[in-house]
């Protein structure tokens, strides 16, 4: 079968550890500075020792370096990739421009580079430019359908990675200024506010109201887990799981549930068995309700009502008394502490008693109301107990007095075993060997084969012992040795797909500027960050004509956020895309 990178988030040490365990090929996480997340900072410390532990099972370490830079913050990224490259991390997630002049000018180590997808990477024309560039990888937009992401795969040579869970940016990434204009927090420098889940009305240009202080900028979760086979035969290289803020927990049950799927389809790029004690379930970790997006056609994939964690659907009410309330769900087993959801509103359930649900509070609890389970306290027990660990399939042999070890990966070393008396029990002598060799206990190996031919010495258990702690601390080092490292080719300057640039190209730098200019471009303005001012606040795919069945309506429609600032909608119809104009 083909291979498939799963590349799963972490926010802190802990949950890449957990990420790691879970089954994932590959981490991504932010160092302590100019991450997309500016909330989840980590030390070159940690990281190192994230390293360590996901090298061991050759899963590889993506650090995000991918906001934009002025000249001074670029001098000290050049000065932190170094560092990262030392402790060895195998990536670099890189959206400023002036990174990869820094390395077409042979001033970073050759460690990979790949264009974030805050690059807005949603053309073929822009990942060939990547692509002829020399970069390593590219992430792309989310906002392609599959038919995009398969023209794109089969036109270039660089790795592919797209995302397939987790939440969704409104706006073409790398595209939004809405958070900047509203209150100086510029997501292009991991400061976004969110401003995308906060309430807005719809209005014409005559003021007649269409929708009223609801969240009409909240997209659900993406959920792509129906198309995986589609994606991998379509050339993709990464799948990628959002949520470097999400918990521990969070991770944990996701990262499982998309290797148990991928397993289905494709084998995993990194090694080990993963051993599982529950079984994952994405409706019940923190979601919006699911979409899979534009990848075959479009849907829904909006949620209006709440920008909140709807959670899995149990059912709807059909009995509400004084401090008690039915569902039509009788399957369904509830408990203590869970959680639930309905119409923008919540409870906690104290207790139940057969068909009977006693929340915490009875307010906006009426018949007919669908009701959702957005904490399933059992479950979030579960995950936080859980044991799963992942281990290193290997095998021992021993063969005219010496002990081969070797891993799943070809790995393997040998010694020879002391001189001893000859057994009087021959099979009592193999059966302790036997015995002790599959002993790896708390160590990340997995005996999965012994063999044994010729004689054995005899030797006492202790000795034993020692003798596989031994061998399979020196095959650990072999394995490390052995780790397959890949590097950065040499960037070189590529003709960029745009002839003129304004603040889009979110140029933040001198470096930047320098190298569109040496791709052939003009460069009309600096990035808005910068003070250049931003026409477009925001471009989507999402677009309200469609969500209200207005595609052929000609009224000029207008968005009034919670403060009565009112932003003018631009639609290209021709490209299904909407634009909130600044005022």
């Amino acid at each position: 079968m083909k291979k498939i990178e799963l590349l799963a988030p972490a926010k802190d040490k802990k949950t890449a550890f957990a990420a790691i365990n879970s089954g994932c090929d590959a981490i991504y996480i932010g160092a302590s500075d100019f991450g997309a997340r500016k909330k989840v900072p980590n030390s070159l410390e940690d990281i190192k020792e994230i390293v360590e532990y996901a090298h061991k099972f050759y899963v590889k370490v993506h650090v995000t370096v991918n906001t934009i830079l002025d000249d001074k913050e670029l001098v000290q990224a050049q000065k932190l990739i170094q560092k990262l490259y030392e402790i060895g991390v195998d990536a670099i997630i890189v959206q400023d421009m002036g990174i990869f002049e820094l390395a077409i000018e042979g001033k970073l180590p050759p460690i990979e580079l790949h264009a974030s997808t805050q690059c807005n990477n949603r053309t073929l024309e822009k990942v060939k430019f990547f692509d002829n560039l020399g970069v390593s990888r590219v992430i792309l937009a989310r906002e392609l359908s599959l038919k995009q992401i398969e023209e794109i795969c089969k036109n270039v040579t660089t790795d592919i990675e797209t995302f397939v869970h987790g939440a969704l940016c409104v706006s073409y990434s790398g595209q939004c200024y809405l958070s900047f204009f509203i209150g100086g927090r510029s997501a292009n420098k991991g400061e976004c506010a969110q401003a995308c889940r906060k309430k807005y009305s719809l209005i014409d240009e005559k003021g007649n109201t269409i929708a009223k202080n609801k969240y009409l900028l909240s997209l659900k979760d993406f959920n792509a887990s129906n198309h995986l086979k589609q994606l991998i035969d379509a050339g993709l290289k990464s799948f990628k799981i959002e949520g470097r803020l999400k918990d521990e927990n969070y991770v944990k049950n996701v990262v499982a549930y998309y290797r148990k799927e991928i397993d289905k389809y494709a084998d995993k790029t990194s090694s080990g068995k993963i051993f599982p004690d529950y079984e994952p379930d994405v409706n019940k970790s923190f979601n919006r309700g699911f979409t899979d997006y534009f990848l075959e056609k479009r849907k829904e994939c909006f949620n209006f009502e709440t920008p909140k964690s709807m959670g899995e659907k149990l059912g709807k009410v059909i009995a509400v008394h004084k401090n008690y309330f039915e569902i039509d769900n009788k399957k369904i087993k509830l408990n203590p502490q869970d959680g639930l959801y309905f119409e923008n509103s919540g409870c906690l359930i104290n207790k139940t008693d057969g068909d009977k649900i006693f929340p915490n509070k009875m307010d906006g609890i009426k018949i007919g109301i669908d009701i959702y389970r957005n904490l399933d306290a059992n479950f979030e027990k579960s995950l936080s107990n859980t044991k799963t660990k992942r281990k290193i399939i290997m095998e021992f042999i021993i063969k005219d007095g010496i002990l081969y070890a070797s891993d799943e990966d070809g790995n393997s070393i040998n010694t020879t075993l002391p001189r001893g008396e000859i057994p009087k029990n021959l099979e009592k002598t193999r059966d302790n060997f036997i015995s002790q060799l599959n002993k790896t206990g708390e160590s990340d190996f997995f005996v999965k084969n012994i063999s044994i031919t010729g004689d054995l010495p005899f030797l006492p258990v202790s000795k034993i012992n020692e003798i596989r702690r031994f061998a399979l601390s020196k095959l650990m080092e072999k394995r490390l040795e052995n780790f397959p490292k890949t590097t950065q080719k040499k960037l070189s300057p590529a003709k960029y797909p745009d002839k003129e640039l304004d603040y889009r190209a979110n140029i933040h730098n001198n470096t930047a500027k320098i190298f569109y200019e040496n791709c052939g471009c003009k460069i009309c303005q600096m990035s808005a960050e910068s003070g250049s001012k931003a026409k477009e606040l925001m471009r989507t795919k999402h677009c309200l004509k469609f969500a209200f069945n207005m595609c052929k309506s000609d009224k000029k429609l207008y968005l009034i956020d919670e403060k009565e600032q009112k932003y003018e909608l631009k639609f290209d119809c021709q490209n299904c895309e909407m634009v909130i104009l600044h005022p």
